[in-house]
């Protein structure tokens, strides 16, 4: 059927797995029954062998519009033209008594007004289309059975074998509708009104969980909806929080920079959790919390922590090429697996222990069993912060002395240190307290660029890197500190006069400038765009243009979201999506600069 751009897919889930579906009414992408579980579903990986359920009118021309029922992830996708208007309405079922311990998709089908056509092709492809399966038909069901295996396709419409997969003709008139389900087989025929309650109980379900958001500012909808998006990326019976429920989708079309992010980063993590205590959602800090407190009771080399795990706690990621799969758009390799799991990042500690922090002050006190883990993260931080390290961009080309890894380095040990002094926790507080001067004041000189007037990425280079913006949002600096409002200034100039801007968009480095040891190049970062928003946030304190410059950034960043208030990693040159999608670390940036620039705006 060809690609359609990354942008044209809306996300349903239920904290177990996710799918994608495409504005044509194809769900391209499942991994099932887990995130990180081989893909049954994976069109968009390759078109021709990767399989996908697709659910669409005959009619080719029409138009296609995108919606979520309001405060959910319930998708519905319509489809208008001269003869009638239809819809296809997708989700996973969450909230029911009734749901079975598996994931599954309902697909409901609605003629809205006149005659509407549709034709149904189902076909997976077990074990990202490694494996081959059989299909069995009985009556309105399919049996695929396939890699260890078996998935069901049952509703109220007769299916017929088409190849290895199955496919239906249909016609609705106007009001009626038929459902199908998809899922481990039932031993029994699925009902529309089996379907009528499951999607009742999972409106009521994603209802309630938003009506916990604090958040009644200015951009409340793309910030609901981003905690929507960031609540559907935790995996449920674990409360382990993935980067993105894709793998393999290019930051540049026909690059090679094509990673899978359906793993839990400390660093992500704790990210997302800081955005989600902001409007109001402790209870997944909670959680995350003793998922934290179980890796750290966890011997892993000479570190106390891994930087990636799996969202089952497993350390072994081996990253792996499926060289099979032709990638998005010819886009190779394909990766499953990610390397980043035997990196060294000294950066991740200090993003858990201000998670940890802001978690002690606005959601419930740690235990102490806890703050004994974290205590002996600190010592060896303090122990180690002065050794090189691959950074929070995960390079290949060697460890650096990063700038962001000797900031964070600080950060986890002043967070340490407050965390001991609010809960009078026994701590070597003249060690920390030593160390974390002398991390503040090796940044301080080895960090700074007189000659550039700006940070830079690592010691003893000239290089901007974008991760810079964080310092006042950690507090490390002053937002109008005269270094960080220099280097703004910096990170500001276009790519051509050695900045990293790009109209609103900024970049985190210059691959040709820092080579990473990969090739090609790839779009903006889409997080340090929000955190630009952010630090010139911060500093319209002392001068109202830096205020005024964030909120049109903020604007011009919400016009980059898709149709649905989605965004990927990355954003390219013509505002496509690019990397894996939806990411979390792009809605909680979003989140953050949402809560802090609507703050300093006031009510007026």
């Amino acid at each position: 059927m060809g690609y359609i751009p990354i942008e044209d897919y809306g996300l349903i889930g239920d904290m177990h797995s996710a799918a994608l579906v495409g504005h044509d009414g194809s769900i391209d992408w499942l991994c099932y029954p887990r995130f990180d579980s081989p893909s049954v579903f994976g069109a968009i990986l390759d078109d021709a062998k990767g399989g996908s359920f697709r659910i669409a009118p005959s009619c080719p021309h029409a138009t296609r519009k995108q919606l979520y029922w309001p405060d959910t992830n319930v998708l519905v996708t319509r489809f208008l033209s001269e003869k009638g208007v239809a819809e296809v309405t997708d989700f996973m079922p969450v909230g029911s008594r009734d749901r079975p311990g598996s994931p599954f998709l309902v697909r409901k089908v609605h003629a809205v007004r006149g005659e509407a056509p549709f034709r149904l092709h189902c076909r997976p492809a077990f074990d990202y289309a490694r494996a081959e399966h059989r299909t069995r038909i009985e009556g309105k069901s399919a049996v695929f059975e396939g890699a260890g295996l078996e998935l069901e396709l049952s509703g109220s419409v007769d299916l017929e074998a088409d190849g290895d997969g199955v496919s239906a003709e249909f016609t609705l008139q106007s009001g009626q509708t038929v459902a199908f389900a998809m899922r481990e087989p039932a031993h029994r025929a699925f009902s529309m009104e089996e379907a009528e309650g499951l999607m009742e109980a999972t409106l009521g379900y994603w209802r309630r969980w938003l009506s916990r958001c604090t958040y009644k500012g200015r951009w409340r909808e793309v910030v609901q909806r981003s905690a929507l998006i960031l609540k559907m990326l935790t995996y449920e019976p674990t409360g382990a929080i993935i980067a993105a429920p894709t793998c393999g989708l290019p930051e540049l079309i026909g690059g090679g920079r094509n990673w899978d992010y359906r793993y839990t980063w400390i660093r992500d993590s704790a990210f997302t959790l800081y955005g989600l205590m902001r409007i109001g959602f402790t209870e997944e800090a909670g959680r995350f919390m003793s998922w934290i407190e179980a890796r750290c009771h966890e011997t892993c080399g000479d570190a106390p922590l891994q930087v990636v795990y799996g969202i089952d706690g497993r350390h072994n990621l081996e990253e792996l090429t499926l060289d099979h799969l032709d990638g998005y758009r010819g886009s190779r390799p394909v990766r499953i697996g990610n390397g980043a799991a035997d990196q060294l990042q000294l950066d991740m500690y200090g993003e858990l222990m201000d998670a940890v922090y802001l978690y002690n002050k606005y959601g419930a006190p740690i235990s102490y069993d806890l703050w004994t883990e974290l205590s002996r993260i600190t010592d060896y931080v303090c122990d180690n912060w002065r050794r090189e390290d691959e950074g929070i961009w995960e390079v290949r080309s060697g460890r650096r002395h990063f700038v962001y890894s000797k900031l964070m380095c600080w950060v986890a040990i002043d967070r340490a240190l407050r965390l001991a002094d609010k809960r009078s926790f026994p701590a070597d507080r003249d060690r920390w307290g030593k160390v974390r001067d002398e991390v503040y004041l090796d940044v301080m000189k080895n960090g700074w660029d007189e000659r550039k007037g700006s940070f830079v990425q690592s010691y003893g280079d000239d290089v901007l890197d974008a991760s810079a913006l964080i310092m006042p949002l950690v507090f490390f600096l002053s937002p109008t500190d005269p270094r960080l409002l220099k280097t703004l200034e910096a990170l500001r100039r276009p790519i051509e006069q050695g900045g990293l801007a790009y109209d609103s968009l900024v970049f985190r480095y210059d691959p040709s400038r820092s080579p990473d040891g990969l090739d090609g190049d790839e779009g903006a970062f889409n997080m340090c765009s929000f955190w630009m928003v952010e630090a010139l946030t911060r500093a319209g304190k002392a001068d109202p243009g830096h205020l005024r410059d964030a909120r049109v950034i903020f604007e011009h960043m919400l016009g980059n979201a898709n149709h649905l208030g989605l965004y990927a990693e990355e954003t390219g040159a013509r505002g496509e999506a690019l990397g894996n999608y939806p990411q979390g670390f792009t809605h909680l940036a979003l989140i953050s600069a949402a809560f802090n620039l609507d703050r300093a705006l006031g009510s007026g």
